[in-house]
């Protein structure tokens, strides 16, 4: 079986990235970008699907793993009874090809190492063509081609269709193994000095991790945080992906399993949101660029979500031929969301584009024109019923939440005009601002209950009215709020944390349930916080952060009753929040 979601460790060169389990397989790797297909598909299945263990002979788990200092090169040490040995895993911040390096160093004694490198091409459905050179074994599979160079004195070999070696490490040795991609149609792969990579890997993340402006008392958990959401921005388009990983379950042997390698528009915006108020502004001008090419068009053409380069079509299929993260089926790449109406998209990018103005990125004209074209476009079907923030797969309804952020929508957009003077119909949005406050306050408040519900006519509770303080909607003294806070906090507690929403089993298209949501209990830390409970609400950030796990990383969900992490990982979303939430607090 793979390992716990918790037990996963990630690296990464900013345009793919890599799991790794606490026994040093790597069990996850798409190359060469985030959306590809999978060469390692382990974790979805078994190891027959591709992994590259190396590790100990017969060793189990790690007895020490770590990050080399605020970076992701990722350092995992073993005590065996004949002495300790370190591997140090990272991905080099790529020129061309992308490769993984993984450097075997001697610390204590001799130890007798083994490698078994098992490559899956096309989500561990084809098993290449290995063979050997002078320097590599070289596997060849139709697009596809991987190169591993192993130093002189280590023998590898085929056994049961991997490639294996066996070799002793002593005190004070350092083996360099480099697994290379590239399209099978080239000659060979550039040589690479590992040591020269793994100094220029250390030097950039920690160059770009001493630019972090929050100094305050959880920096540790806020700098990996930010590490983690800058791993996941593809560096030559700057689009944002939710996870780099695919499939993994809400709900062990459950079906709510999806595929987060793409870019949502909103997860992107509060992606970018973290990342500026972490003092890195280089990320939000690259995906501003992104935005501006991804949504290019008609405005009613806006999706949710979009490739790394800004592709359109993520069409869903399933991969009958995996069994799935500890049998939760079916395993799914694309997202048929991609397809769904989601109104509070827009609110979100105007959003963001108002904080990068505060964060002294100008606005240029040909962005403010499209900003225009959005808001035209959402001025005339904000009220509109539409699948909402969670992307239920069931009909269409009046989402408080999209509601709300088609007031952030025009709210930011007036703003903006003002701050900047330039060109806008500013009495047509301020009236549009005015219609969905008005209409959010009759409809998605539910007078017998007192509190704001998930949508007009529900009587269900959901953590993203939240959202009603947290984007200024009302002030946090309103009656209303204190009594929504209230509810979610106890209506929708799961073992402590927040479920999203709660109502019948499968109101929301899907059978079977989920674990309480990560970032839903990281909103209501920061509710918490805005209605004067700043105890309460440093109490709950702080249980929700002692989740995660050794490394820093969290993932979308938790069940509290088995004690586990659930869902895609590391996840964007949570980070985020995590971010957000240690910002709020850190203010007097």
């Amino acid at each position: 079986m793979a390992g716990r979601i918790e037990d996963y460790a990630l690296i990464g060169d900013l345009q793919t990235a890599a799991l790794i389990s606490r026994g040093g397989s790597v069990d996850w790797l798409c190359l060469p970008r985030f959306d590809s297909p999978s060469c390692f598909a382990h974790l979805l299945g078994e190891p027959r699907h591709g992994h590259w263990r190396l590790a100990p002979a017969g060793a189990g788990e790690c007895a020490t793993r770590g990050y080399r200092g605020d970076s992701l090169v990722l350092e995992t040490e073993w005590q065996t009874p004949t002495g300790a040995v370190r591997v140090t895993d990272f991905m080099p911040h790529r020129d061309r090809s992308p490769q993984l390096i993984r450097i075997v160093e001697g610390l204590r004694g001799s130890v007798e190492m083994r490698g078994d490198l098992r490559l899956r091409f096309n989500y561990g459905r084809i098993a290449p063509w290995v063979r050997r050179t002078e320097h590599h074994r070289v596997a060849v599979a139709g697009p596809d081609s991987a190169w591993l160079r192993v130093p002189p004195g280590v023998h590898t070999y085929g056994e049961d269709g991997a490639t294996a070696s066996v070799f002793t490490v002593e005190a004070g040795r350092r083996i360099h193994f480099v697994l290379t991609w590239q399209p099978s149609h080239l000659p060979t792969t550039p040589r690479t000095d590992p040591e020269r990579a793994l100094r220029e890997t250390l030097l950039r993340w920690q160059d770009w991790a001493g630019r972090c402006h929050y100094r305050g008392e959880w920096r540790e958990a806020v700098l990996r945080s930010l590490i983690t959401l800058k791993a996941l921005a593809y560096a030559p388009t700057g689009g944002i992906v939710a996870a780099p990983s695919a499939s993994l379950p809400e709900e062990i042997g459950g079906i709510r399993n999806w595929d987060y390698r793409f870019c949502w528009l909103r997860d992107s915006s509060m992606t970018l949101s973290a990342l500026l108020r972490g003092g890195f502004r280089e990320e939000a001008t690259a995906w501003r660029k992104w935005l501006l090419r991804a949504i290019a068009g008609d405005p009613r053409d806006l999706q949710t979500m979009y490739g790394v380069a800004g592709e359109r079509a993520l069409p869903e299929t399933t991969a009958d031929w995996l069994p799935g993260y500890e049998d939760s089926r079916p395993v799914r790449f694309g997202n048929a969301a991609v397809a769904q109406l989601q109104l509070d998209v827009y609110g979100e990018v105007v959003d963001t584009l108002y904080l990068a103005l505060l964060a002294g990125i100008p606005m240029e004209r040909h962005v403010w024109g499209l900003l225009r074209a959005l808001m035209d476009y959402l001025e005339s079907h904000w009220h509109e019923p539409d699948e909402g923030l969670w992307e239920v797969r069931s009909r269409r309804r009046h989402y408080v939440h999209s509601k709300v952020m088609a007031w952030v929508a025009a709210d930011r957009a007036v703003r903006l005009a003002e701050a900047t003077g330039l060109p806008a119909p500013v009495e047509r949005w301020r009236a549009m601002r005015d219609a969905v406050h008005a209409d959010v306050c009759a409809n998605g408040y539910q007078e017998r209950l007192g509190v704001f519900v998930q949508y007009y006519g529900a009587r269900e509770l959901d953590a993203a009215t939240l959202f009603i303080v947290k984007t200024g909607f009302l002030p946090p003294d309103d009656p209303r709020v204190i009594r929504t806070v209230d509810a979610v906090r106890s209506e929708l507690d799961h073992g402590g944390f927040v479920r999203r929403y709660n109502g019948q089993p499968g109101a929301d298209g899907l059978p079977g349930g989920e674990g309480a949501f990560l970032a839903c209990s990281f909103w209501l830390a920061d509710a918490l916080a805005a209605t004067g409970r700043r105890e309460e609400a440093r109490e709950l950030f702080a249980r929700v952060v002692a989740l995660a796990n050794d490394l820093g990383l969290l993932s979308e969900e938790w069940d509290p009753l088995e004690r586990r992490q659930l869902g895609n990982m590391p996840q964007a979303f949570t980070h985020v929040a995590l971010v957000n939430t240690a910002f709020t607090l850190a203010e007097p």
